[in-house]
């Protein structure tokens, strides 16, 4: 992992999305540190969207749509989540600056979230940045068993409904690792990003307030990617 340099002036969304077509990303220290560096891994992870693999008992618990699924309802309620300790992650990177600067990016429709709720509750969740055919995946929080794996579930499929060409998750963990999450090098990560910024998908081919079923969601992995140019 490459840390290029503290980010030590006010950045902008705009100035972050250069950035991520550049191929780098912010993060901090910790929730507690306010400063922010720049990283460039080496070695990449992307989940490829043309062979996602989602095991058997996950899909049953998809399409019997035991939870809702949400998309940009809850947005800073995701954010929180996921900046906050929880087992098994006694802390988190995502500082005040972090949030509030991808707040700003979701107001202006390039960070989204994907919600899972159950009678009401936001049990689980995740949210990322757009930009052109590409999304990069940046935290992801459960609450109750399977509600992480259903929001990425269901990601994936709106991805691969709408013509995106690359969902990049930053670093591979064992997590991602068993939905085919590799490590690529930082000269093949940059050909893929590359030819997805030049992609022109539809984040709400399935509009923002439409109830996805989990039956549509796993149909949808199942369809040949579309790709828009």
């Amino acid at each position: 992992m490459t840390r290029i340099n503290d980010v030590l002036v006010e950045i902008t969304p705009e100035v972050l999305l250069k950035a991520y077509a550049c191929g780098i990303f912010p993060m901090a220290e910790s929730a507690t540190d306010p400063g922010l560096f720049w990283i460039e891994p080496e070695l990449r992870g992307v989940l490829p969207l043309a062979s996602f693999h989602l095991g058997s008992r996950l899909a049953r618990t998809v399409r019997a749509d035991a939870f809702e699924v949400r998309v940009d309802t809850a947005f800073d309620a995701v954010m929180e989540a996921c900046a906050a300790p929880a087992a098994g992650r006694p802390k988190t990177w995502i500082n005040d600056r972090i949030r509030r600067l991808y707040g700003e990016l979701h107001r202006i429709g390039r960070c989204h979230s994907v919600e899972v709720w159950r009678d009401g509750a936001l049990v689980g969740g995740l949210y990322g940045v757009r930009l052109g055919g590409a999304f990069f995946g940046e935290s992801m929080f459960h609450r109750e068993r399977d509600a992480s794996k259903v929001a990425l579930v269901h990601l994936v499929a709106r991805l691969r409904r709408g013509g995106f060409e690359l969902l990049d998750t930053q670093f591979v963990t064992e997590h991602l690792r068993q939905f085919g999450a590799v490590e690529v090098p930082r000269r093949d990560y940059h050909r893929l990003l590359e030819s997805a910024l030049l992609a022109k998908p539809d984040f709400f081919a399935w509009p923002k307030g439409k109830a996805v079923s989990g039956a549509e969601a796993l149909a949808a992995l199942h369809e040949a990617p579309v790709t828009v140019r």
